[in-house]
C-alpha cells in the first residue's frame, strides 16, 4: 500500500502520460502529472469518497 507521501498514477492512464496523479492520506491530493509543481488540488477524504461512490455509480 502506498505511503501517505506517495503519488499514484491511474492505471488507466494514457501512453501518453496524460493524466492526473492521486495522493492519498488524511487529505487527498490530486496534480497534474505532466506538471508536478504546478497547484495541488486538494479535497477532504469524505469529499473524494463521495465524488468516487458518483462516479460508480455514475450520479455526477
Amino acid at each position: 500500500m502506498p505511503s501517505p507521501h506517495d503519488w499514484v498514477k491511474s492505471s488507466f492512464s494514457s501512453v501518453s502520460g496524460e493524466c492526473v496523479e492521486v495522493r492519498m492520506g488524511d487529505r487527498v491530493g490530486m496534480r497534474d502529472s505532466k506538471n508536478p509543481t504546478a497547484v495541488v488540488l486538494d479535497f477532504p477524504r469524505e469529499v473524494w469518497a463521495d465524488f468516487i461512490a458518483a462516479i460508480k455509480t455514475d450520479t455526477v
